[in-house]
């Protein structure tokens, strides 16, 4: 059955990106004051805009009061803007500062630097092959996400 063999690649997929990404963090990424996982917010919230905490935490599958505490050191830190809606304080709307935007576009390149440097042994025709599988998989993965938007 193909679909049974597209989940059996795509879970390989996930699992070997996963440990991809522990070798990265594993010593290579140095990202200061801040844990993983704050960057990771920070970074998400830099690339997606302004937020709902809601949509922030159905996301990222963190509970809100969690991710509340990690946004409270980027906010202290000049970060990140909270502001809540006044029109239904329920709602806290979460924005990357311009200083936060600066320290996001830091913390890509270091990402970056360190994905560099996994490749860099990768010749040429294997990476030629990596960045066509790649931009197939982005564009399949799109149309998904518009189809489930």
């Amino acid at each position: 059955m193909v679909r049974k063999e597209l989940v059996s690649w795509l879970e390989k997929s996930v699992f070997l990106f996963a440990k991809l990404s522990e070798r990265i963090n594993r010593g290579r990424v140095q990202f200061g004051d801040y844990s993983r996982q704050q960057v990771q917010f920070l970074i998400g919230l830099y690339l997606g805009g302004r937020q709902k905490l809601k949509d922030i935490a159905a996301r990222e599958f963190v509970p809100a009061p969690n991710l509340c505490t990690a946004f409270r050191k980027l906010e202290r830190d000049g970060l990140v803007a909270r502001d809540v809606d006044e029109s239904d304080r329920r709602n806290t709307w979460y924005s990357v500062t311009p200083y936060g935007a600066e320290t996001a576009k830091q913390f890509m390149e270091i990402f970056h630097q360190a994905m560099a440097a996994i490749f860099k042994d990768v010749d040429k025709e294997d990476e030629e092959e990596l960045i066509r599988s790649f931009k197939s998989i982005y564009n399949i993965f799109v149309k998904l996400e518009l189809k489930n938007a």
